[in-house]
C-alpha cells in the first residue's frame, strides 16, 4: 500500500487548527485614509457664494407657508386622465367645461378642480425654494448687475459651452448663486 495518496485532514484536525491559529485584527486607524497636510497656499479672495438668500421675515415666513401648502396640495388631475394616457401623460390642467361634467359639478368622488384657494402666498412666488428670485443672464455684462444677496443666475440655454463655463467662473468670481452650473468646482467636490 505505498501507493496511497494523502486523504484530507478530519474534522478533528480541521478544528485543533483553528482553535491554535492567533485571531488577527485590524487596527481602525490603518483603515482611515491619511489626512492631506494643510494647504500652504492660502486659497484666492473670492466672495463666498451664498446658499441661501437673506430674506425679510414676511417673505422667509411666506416661503415656509408655500412649502407646507404644497405638501397638502392635491394633484390635479384632468377629467378622463385615467382612460387615456394621451391626457395624463404630462401632468397638464384643462378646466373641465362639459355641461353634465361630475368634475366641474364638483361631486366627491371625482378629482378636485383648480381654484384660487391653492394658490401660493404672493411674496413667494416667482422664488426658487432657496428663497434667490432667478435671473436669466446671457451676457458677462448682465452678470454685473445682478444682486449676490436676494438674486440668484441662470445662464440662458442658447449660451454654448465655452461661453458658459466662462459666465460660470465670472459668477463665481462675483459671489453669485448659480442655479443650473454644468462645472462643479475643485471645492465643491
Amino acid at each position: 500500500m505505498a501507493d496511497e495518496t494523502p486523504t484530507a485532514p478530519t474534522d478533528d484536525t480541521a478544528s485543533a487548527t483553528k482553535e491554535t491559529a492567533p485571531k488577527r485584527r485590524r487596527s481602525v486607524r490603518a483603515l482611515k485614509p491619511a489626512e492631506p497636510p494643510a494647504a500652504a497656499v492660502p486659497a484666492a479672495k473670492e466672495p463666498r457664494v451664498p446658499k441661501r438668500a437673506s430674506l425679510d421675515p414676511a417673505t422667509a415666513r411666506a416661503l415656509r407657508l408655500r412649502r407646507e401648502a404644497d405638501r397638502r396640495r392635491p394633484r390635479f388631475v384632468r377629467q378622463a386622465a385615467h382612460r387615456y394616457a394621451r391626457i395624463g401623460r404630462d401632468e397638464s390642467w384643462r378646466r373641465p367645461r362639459g355641461l353634465q361634467s361630475k368634475q366641474r359639478r364638483h361631486y366627491g368622488y371625482r378629482s378636485v378642480v383648480v381654484r384660487i384657494g391653492y394658490r401660493s402666498p404672493a411674496r413667494s412666488r416667482g422664488l426658487v425654494p432657496s428663497g434667490f428670485r432667478p435671473v436669466v443672464v446671457r451676457t458677462s455684462q448682465e452678470l454685473a448687475k445682478i444682486d449676490a444677496q436676494t438674486e440668484a443666475v441662470i445662464i440662458a440655454r442658447t449660451v454654448g459651452t465655452r461661453r458658459r463655463l466662462a459666465r460660470e467662473e465670472a459668477a463665481r468670481r462675483l459671489g453669485l448663486h448659480l442655479l443650473n452650473p454644468i462645472a462643479t468646482p475643485e471645492s465643491e467636490e
